[in-house]
């Protein structure tokens, strides 16, 4: 995810592409730069860090023009450096591009422009765009742009500057997500509405798969492969803050909403035919083969992401893994034996108790991969090999799709170590591939059920105690259920293993307390029956968290969460999404500040 800014008309540009940057920095904030097109060339300036450095350059180097781009980047392809901000040129300069998103191919396409002679001056996917605009160029951009993006496979918005044609801006979408805002003798374009607002209130929404030509006068839309779109103007009554948020009431929930999407992003040129191919990880021959153990750290919701990766590897590569809080292994003294991996699950790649724990591992022999979010982390410099969950941003405090994004990067690992060891079979690999392709689809179903959630969230905001159950896989997730609710609601919120509750956590069941029982694992679905009359006959009001199916569950709880059928070993990833949406609605029911809740941090960078 990452911000896209630009202007055409006869006002100085660099002033709103810096003001729309601002108001976009939520979507990345590790480098920043903008192009102005002026008397037949392309200025540039750019920066690594937060947008104040930019500001700093273009105060001591100003640039001057009426048309250009801005942008804010979240890095996925090179590091956070001065050289890989965009804008991004072609050989010549005279053709400049933004981009947001992934370009799979980036590799194939740089290898062809590299033996054509073209020069890199980055390590980004991105840079692939503008020498391809390049070779494809003979007098008419948007005709180049075409032919460029026909080559490109992703999910992507670019936008793009040719000295050439100075007054057009040349714009594609693929998924991500792009706006154009209309005036009077002027136009804007922009990846989301905030960075809009103090300028006009009218929009056009760019759909996927579509191209927009847009010049001080006009806008014109088509489809990539010509054929013209008409596309109504939508009239925009958010206010600035609404507006940055989506439209959502808190940060939160619009990040719960963007899960399906992260889902798609994570897994993006990852599966390929029944096969996983994971880009940043380089085993060395025979590692996986041979691999004894494997030890996840990780704190918080990531170590509760770790709880179930245990369940894929296990499962899947049937090699012994032992998640372990990092704040406690590091003061363990655990004995590392024979060929060991070091599995560091950080969302911000800087949790001090995961890096010290995942650093001594690591000095005593095991090879570590880093599982995080953030591209240039200290995680990542460190590790031996890096996973990206490419979750984007996550502005809220409470985790919800970077938890998400961390199970698929874990089950592509599974799948991808078990088809290495020859422990999963290819039906079986098959099965998995087909079923995490379907997952966003599977998400947005589960998200339109939301109302649902909402009901039982105002019937039980009140309590002063809610308790989770589960087994095997239901277990874990029911661990981080439980502590989205207690860490923005401030309810007593208590995980419970089911098959321990005889064993004296039944004591803390009475008359009236809710108590969400998961129920996807079939191996266990009769012992979870059991254990949801257990807490019926003490007086528990049961919310069975099943699939849409299962008649036998519904029947036997007070209240029923559904998410669709899937395979059993998929199930965690829809089912914490009504407990993300629950834990959200309790907390805005009981007036709580839900983006920053009282004594937390996003990121823990002391011990």
């Amino acid at each position: 995810m990452c911000g896209i800014m630009g202007y055409i008309g006869d006002r100085q540009a660099l002033p709103m592409l810096l003001d729309g940057l601002r108001r976009l920095e939520y979507r990345g904030y590790d480098s920043a730069g903008v192009a102005v097109v002026r008397n037949g060339r392309i200025d540039l300036r750019k920066a690594s860090g937060k947008l104040s450095r930019l500001e700093q350059v273009v105060k001591v180097a100003p640039v001057a023009g009426s048309v250009g781009l801005g942008h804010t980047r979240w890095a996925t392809h090179g590091d956070p450096t001065d050289r890989n901000a965009h804008p991004h040129a072609d050989c010549t300069g005279r053709v400049v591009v933004i981009h947001n998103g992934i370009i799979e191919n980036y590799l194939a396409l740089k290898e062809e422009l590299l033996a054509a002679g073209h020069r890199f001056q980055s390590d980004t996917d991105t840079e692939v765009l503008a020498h391809l605009i390049e070779a494809e160029y003979r007098g008419d951009l948007e005709g180049a742009v075409r032919r460029a993006v026909s080559r490109a496979h992703g999910a992507y918005a670019i936008a793009v500057l040719c000295a050439d044609e100075p007054d057009k801006i040349v714009a594609v979408r693929y998924i991500s997500p792009l706006i154009v805002g209309l005036g009077s003798g002027e136009m804007w374009m922009a990846s989301d509405i905030p960075a809009l607002l103090p300028y006009t209130r009218h929009v056009i929404v760019i759909e996927d798969g579509e191209m927009a030509v847009i010049t001080r006068d006009s806008v014109r839309l088509s489809s990539v492969d010509g054929r013209p779109v008409e596309r109504p103007i939508m009239h925009v009554t958010w206010d600035a803050e609404a507006a940055e948020k989506g439209g959502y009431a808190h940060f939160m929930l619009k990040e719960i909403h963007e899960q399906p999407r992260a889902l798609q992003e994570t897994m993006m040129g990852r599966l390929d035919e029944g096969r996983v191919v994971l880009d940043g990880i380089r085993f060395p021959p025979g590692f996986v083969e041979t691999l004894d153990k494997i030890w996840v750290v990780a704190c918080g919701t990531a170590y509760h992401a770790g709880l179930v990766g245990r369940w894929f590897l296990e499962h899947l590569a049937r090699i012994p893994t032992e998640p372990d809080l990092a704040s406690e292994l590091r003061y363990r003294d655990a004995l590392l034996a024979g060929n060991a991996l070091a599995m560091a699950i950080s969302q911000s790649g800087e949790t001090v108790d995961t890096l010290t724990a995942m650093r001594d591992l690591k000095k005593r022999g095991a090879r570590v991969l880093a599982i995080t979010n953030v591209l240039g982390s200290t995680v990542t410099r460190e590790a031996d090999d890096v996973l990206y969950i490419r979750a984007g941003p996550e502005i809220a405090v409470a985790s919800t799709k970077a938890y998400l994004t961390m199970l698929a990067a874990e089950v592509m690992l599974a799948v991808d170590m078990g088809m290495r060891r020859g422990t999963l079979d290819q039906a079986r690999a098959r099965g998995l591939v087909a079923g995490l392709h379907a997952l966003p689809g599977r998400a947005q179903e589960v998200l339109n059920r939301e109302p649902e959630v909402v009901d039982l969230a105002r019937r039980y905001a009140s309590a002063s105690d809610v308790f989770f159950i589960g087994r095997g896989l239901d277990y874990s997730v029911a661990m981080e259920g439980s502590l989205k609710l207690k860490e923005i609601s401030y309810v007593h919120s208590e995980a419970l293993a089911a098959g321990e509750l005889k064993h004296g956590t039944l004591a803390l069941i009475e008359s009236g307390v809710p108590v969400f029982a998961l129920v996807t694992q079939r191996h266990v679905k009769e012992k979870m029956l059991s254990n949801i009359q257990e807490v019926k006959a003490r007086g528990g009001l049961v919310i069975a968290l099943a699939y849409e199916d299962d008649e036998e569950t519904a029947r036997q709880a007070h209240h029923v969460l559904p998410i669709p059928r899937v395979d059993d070993l998929l199930a965690p990833i829809l089912a914490i999404i009504p407990l993300q949406l629950f834990a959200y609605h309790v907390a805005r029911e009981r007036g709580h500040d839900i983006d920053q809740p009282r004594n937390l941090a996003k990121s823990v960078t002391v011990e």
